[in-house]
Formats: structure tokens, C-alpha cells, sequence
């Protein structure tokens, strides 16, 4: 256990480490230059020099990352160009927004998605089933921008209860977890359907079948065990991926997280805080398939047999 928790956390650095190098490699190939982006395009060649030379951009490209890399494992991610303030400090200012958000969306979409699945697998190849089939594959198909720019209309013209934009309490959350939700509840539903029916065809649920167990019972205590295991791998990591701040849908509501930070720092150019917001989004979802792992080992015995020396 302890071996493959080891192996586990060696293989999540190596990938920090990689996803580090090459965004910054991919932030020094993109021509713009930060020194023009602080002073302005009119300022002068000695200005531009100096600021360069202030913020270490005429040291060589090793030396940078190699100076980026300490400072990242000391948690100082660099400073805002355009901001003048700490990377690390601007992300943990905006990171609750997002994280009520996240798990706000992730309850529904699970919700949702169990409901719909499990209502499908039980019904199965009746017309209830393909109902909900044609209906999950529309919500999987629909863009989330333009899901978000659907209900920001409708809420316009006949939500208006509920806030347009901003985080301005627990209302402002409704139109952007619907936004987040629909899509993954439409996934979760075909996963879960999936699984649940091949469960359903197996041994031990027709031995418990058997025996004289009701359907609902054979269903929710032998069949969906197995069924949701491929769910828990799915949900954690798309819960790191709207911890770590969901572009489209922050912009779009103008909600105050990292999503929303990520998308400006991008329109403005601003490398520290580009690399600060890959880097930690890359480090959540390192944390979340180390999470998953543990967590397959405790709900599956099987796994834990097989990682056992």
C-alpha cells in the first residue's frame, strides 16, 4: 500500500514538473513581450530595458525556469504583470467562488445523472429508456457557452429573480450550476446505464435474484456497487477541473473565480499569472487521481489484492 502510494505521488511530481516546463516554455514562444505589456507600447527602449532586466527576462531561458521552479516549490508562483500582485495570493482570493461553484454544479450533475441512469437501466430497452438516451446525448451535445448564453436570455426575459452575473449570493449560483450541471448529469446518466445494465446480467445478481430479493433491492445493493465504481474516477476528476476554474461559464456569468481570472490573464498576455493558473489547475487534478486511486482501493478489495505484495 504504502509502495503504490509512493509510486502514486513520484508519478503526480513528474507530472507537475512536466506540465511546469512546458507552459513555460509555450509562454516564452508567444510574441509579446511583458516589458511593453507594464509600460505601455509607447515607452522607451532604456524603460523596456530596465524593466526587462528587473523582472530577469534578458537571463537565460534555463535560468528562468530554474529561478520559476524554486520559487513554485516555496509557493510563490511570481508576480502579476498587469496586476502587480501575487499570483498565489490572486488565486486563493478567487479559488471559494470557484469552489462553491464546483461543488454546487458537481451535486447536480450527480443527482441527476444517478437518477436519470438508474431510471433508464431499470426501464431497459422500454420506451423510457430511449427517452432519457436521446435526452442524455442532447445534454452532452449542448456547448456550454452557449447553454450559459441561452439562459442568461431566459433569465432576462423571464428569471428575473436570479442575478445575470456576479456572485451576489446563493441565487447567482442557479443559472451557472445549471450551466455546469447538464452536460456531465447527461454523461453520468449514459455511464451509469452502461454499468448498471451490464451489472444486472451477472452471476451473483441473478443468484441473488434467486434467492428472493426484489429487483429495486437486487439493483441498489449488489448491481450499483460495482455500476458507480467508473462514476467515482469521472466525478473526482471533473470535480479538480471545475475546482481549478471553468473558462467558458465563469466568463460568460462574469462570476469571480479562477475561470474568470485564467480568461484575463490570457486577453492581457500575463505570463506569471497564465503559468500560475495552469500550474494549479494541473496540481488538482494530480491530487484528484490520487484521491480516486485511494479511494478504488478502499471501495474495490480486488485492487487492493492485486497491489498487495
Amino acid at each position: 500500500m504504502l509502495i503504490y502510494l509512493a509510486r502514486r505521488i513520484v508519478f503526480g511530481a513528474v507530472v507537475l514538473l512536466g506540465t511546469s516546463l512546458i507552459t513555460f516554455l509555450i509562454a516564452f514562444v508567444i510574441p509579446a513581450d511583458p516589458a511593453v505589456a507594464m509600460a505601455g507600447a509607447k515607452a522607451d527602449p532604456q524603460t523596456l530595458a530596465t524593466i526587462r532586466h528587473e523582472l530577469g527576462l534578458d537571463q537565460p531561458l534555463y535560468v528562468q525556469y530554474g529561478r520559476y521552479l524554486d520559487r513554485a516549490l516555496h509557493g510563490d508562483l511570481g508576480r502579476s504583470y498587469i496586476r502587480r500582485q501575487s499570483v498565489t495570493a490572486l488565486i486563493v482570493s478567487r479559488f471559494p467562488a470557484t469552489a462553491i461553484l464546483a461543488v454546487s454544479a458537481m451535486a447536480l450533475s450527480l443527482i441527476l445523472g444517478v437518477l436519470m441512469g438508474t431510471v433508464a437501466a431499470a426501464w431497459h430497452d422500454r420506451p423510457i429508456d430511449h427517452t432519457l438516451l436521446v435526452f442524455s446525448l442532447g445534454l452532452v451535445s449542448m456547448p456550454v457557452f452557449w447553454l450559459g448564453t441561452m439562459l442568461l436570455i431566459a433569465g432576462g426575459l423571464y428569471l428575473r429573480d436570479f442575478p445575470l452575473g456576479g456572485f451576489e449570493g446563493p441565487r447567482s449560483l442557479v443559472l451557472p450550476t445549471i450551466t455546469l450541471a447538464l452536460g456531465s448529469a447527461g454523461y453520468y446518466s449514459r455511464i451509469l446505464h452502461t454499468n448498471l445494465v451490464e451489472a444486472l446480467g451477472q452471476d451473483y445478481v441473478r443468484t441473488a435474484r434467486g434467492k428472493g430479493l426484489s429487483p429495486a433491492r437486487t439493483m441498489f445493493k449488489h448491481a450499483m456497487a460495482n455500476a458507480l465504481l467508473p462514476l467515482v474516477t469521472l466525478a473526482g476528476l471533473d470535480l479538480a477541473g471545475l475546482l481549478s476554474g471553468v473558462v467558458l461559464t465563469e466568463t460568460v456569468f462574469d462570476w469571480p473565480g479562477i475561470g474568470r481570472l485564467a480568461f484575463e490573464a490570457i486577453f492581457n498576455l500575463d505570463i506569471p499569472l497564465i503559468m500560475g493558473t495552469v500550474l494549479f489547475a494541473a496540481f488538482l487534478i494530480v491530487v484528484a487521481n490520487l484521491a480516486v486511486d485511494l479511494l478504488y482501493l478502499w471501495l474495490d478489495p480486488r485492487i487492493r489484492l492485486e497491489q498487495a505484495p
